[in-house]
C-alpha cells in the first residue's frame, strides 16, 4: 500500500487506448457546430470534441425495467464540455445511448470545460452530482491558474442538486459506480468514477496521456494532492483499465502506475530545491521534466505551478 502525502509529512523516498473504433457522432452534422466523435468503450460511450472527454452510459436494458418505471429512465453523462458546444453534444449523448433525456450528469470538477452541459440538463430536470466543493465553486464567482479573468456563478439551475464529500457507491443506470474524492489533486474538488463491471475509470483533469494537467493552486491544488491521487488510483486499477482523462486519449491502468512513479520522482525533486531555497523561476529553468517534454509538451508552466503549489501548502512542523 502506498504511503499517503500530507502537507506536513512529505514524501522520503523517491499504452494505448482501448476501446472501438471512432466514429462521427450523426448528431454533430450541423456545420457551425463542432465535431463531436464517438468511440465504443463495451457498455459506456466516449465522446471527443465538445471541449472536453464525455462518458455517456444508456439507462437500464428494458427487460430488466421494472414494472411501473418510466420506458426511458434517461442516461448518464461525465462531464458536460463547453456551453458553447452543450446543444450539440447533449443531441450525440442521446443519439448514443438511445435515450430521450439525460438522467444523471456527474461533474468530475468546476472548470468550464466540464460543466457546460450542466444549465440544460437541470432545466429539463436531471440530476447535477458533484463533490460539494464543486457546487461551492459553481456559486460563486472564482479565479483560476487554467483560465484568464473571473467566471460568474453559474445559474442555479446549472449547480449541483446531489453533492457528496468524500467515497461512496451508487447505481446509476444500471450500473454500479464507485466514486471518489481526490484531495487537491487538481481544483479543491475532484471526483474520480469507476465502473467495475466495466473495468472503467472516469479521472477528469488529475492525469493525461498527452499534455501536463496544471495544478489550479489558486483553489486547493498542490502536487502533493496529486501525488496522493495517483498513488490510490494505481492501487485500484488493474494493468487493463481503461481510464479515461479529461482530454486526449484513452490510456490503461498500467500508465496510471507509470503516471504515480513520474510524479512521486518529481515531488522529491522539488522538496530538494525547497531545501535548498529555490522557487518556482529557479524550477523551470532547472526543467526536472525535461526526459518527458517529447511526449507530453513543454513543462515550464506545470513545473512553475507544481513548486508554487508546495510554496503555498507547505507548513512546517
Amino acid at each position: 500500500m502506498s504511503s499517503w502525502v500530507t502537507r506536513r509529512t512529505f514524501l522520503q523516498t523517491g499504452a494505448a487506448a482501448l476501446g472501438g473504433a471512432l466514429l462521427p457522432a450523426s448528431s454533430a452534422s450541423a456545420q457551425s457546430g463542432p465535431r463531436i466523435t464517438t468511440t465504443d468503450l463495451g457498455g459506456a460511450t466516449l465522446l471527443q470534441g465538445a471541449g472536453c472527454n464525455v462518458v455517456a452510459i444508456p439507462g437500464p436494458d428494458p427487460k430488466e425495467r421494472r414494472q411501473g418505471v418510466p420506458e426511458d429512465q434517461g442516461a448518464l453523462m461525465i462531464d458536460g464540455g463547453l456551453a458553447a458546444n452543450a446543444d450539440a453534444l447533449l443531441a450525440s449523448v442521446k443519439s448514443a445511448t438511445r435515450s430521450s433525456r439525460i438522467h444523471t450528469l456527474i461533474n468530475t470538477h468546476w472548470h468550464p470545460e466540464q460543466v457546460g452541459a450542466n444549465e440544460a440538463v437541470g432545466r429539463s430536470g436531471g440530476v447535477i452530482f458533484a463533490h460539494e466543493k464543486t457546487k461551492i465553486c459553481l456559486s460563486n464567482t472564482v479565479y483560476s491558474v487554467t483560465f484568464k479573468g473571473r467566471r460568474l456563478p453559474l445559474p442555479d439551475a446549472a449547480r449541483p442538486t446531489r453533492t457528496v464529500r468524500g467515497d461512496g457507491s451508487v447505481e446509476l443506470a444500471g450500473q454500479q459506480i464507485d466514486y471518489g474524492y481526490m484531495p487537491a489533486a487538481h481544483t479543491d474538488g475532484d471526483l474520480y468514477v469507476r465502473f467495475p463491471a466495466l473495468n472503467l475509470l472516469v479521472l477528469g483533469g488529475v492525469v493525461s496521456a498527452e499534455e501536463w494537467p496544471l495544478l489550479d493552486y489558486r483553489n486547493g491544488a498542490w502536487l502533493g494532492g496529486r501525488v496522493r491521487a495517483l498513488e490510490h488510483l494505481a492501487d485500484i486499477v488493474q494493468p487493463d483499465t481503461r481510464v479515461v482523462p479529461a482530454s486526449g486519449r484513452v490510456m490503461t491502468g498500467t500508465e496510471i502506475v507509470r503516471h504515480r512513479d513520474m510524479y512521486q520522482k518529481l515531488f522529491t525533486t522539488m522538496i530538494g530545491y525547497l531545501n535548498m531555497g529555490l522557487g518556482p523561476e529557479d524550477a523551470v529553468q532547472r526543467n526536472p521534466l525535461k526526459e518527458y517534454q517529447s511526449e507530453f509538451g513543454d513543462p515550464s508552466t506545470f513545473t512553475y505551478g507544481a513548486l508554487r503549489s508546495m510554496m503555498i501548502a507547505y507548513v512546517p512542523d
